[in-house]
């Protein structure tokens, strides 16, 4: 009798949108952890990033708060952002990015004009703000691919 290749191996969408959440982990923002993974045409990892500080700028030093005259909002990069900046390979043209929370429209901006073509999302809670509205309006105007990632419901655990 033949020996078949095992079949509960995960799918690329399950694999790239995991190694997403696993970079949110790497968040240390208190309030929203987002991660992001870009991949190529050919199932390649070319760059992962998650939301915090530049690189240099001390997550000690700078606040977390999220309201008032000196908050987060100032310092932090979004995970698609810093995902973008960590790439040193080229062109991410006709790339796919895997991302925990839907884009914001500075998100968007920098997904477009790096040639990204297809955002995959998880959630999408803040889908009734002017920002993601924008940036939905931004994305499907330049083509790019939207697509909702469909939860396959498997048990997914880490022995660490």
């Amino acid at each position: 009798m033949a020996i078949t290749k095992r079949q509960d191996y995960i799918s690329w969408d399950e694999y790239f949108m995991g190694i997403a959440m696993l970079s949110a982990m790497r968040s240390k923002d208190p309030n929203t952890q987002v991660g992001a993974c870009i991949v190529s045409q050919e199932h390649k990892i070319l760059s992962m990033g998650y939301n915090g500080f530049p690189t240099g700028c001390s997550d000690d030093e700078f606040t977390w708060e999220r309201e008032g005259e000196d908050n987060k909002y100032f310092y932090s990069t979004h995970s698609e952002l810093n995902a973008i900046l960590n790439y040193r390979g080229g062109s991410l043209e006709g790339a796919s990015i895997y991302v925990t929370l839907f884009p914001c429209n500075e998100c968007a901006k920098a997904i477009i004009q790096s040639g990204i073509r297809e955002v995959v999302y998880d959630s999408d809670k803040y889908e009734k703000t002017p920002g993601v509205i924008a940036s939905k309006k931004m994305l499907t105007s330049a083509g790019v691919k939207l697509r909702k990632y469909e939860h396959s419901n498997r048990d997914v655990k880490l022995e660490l």
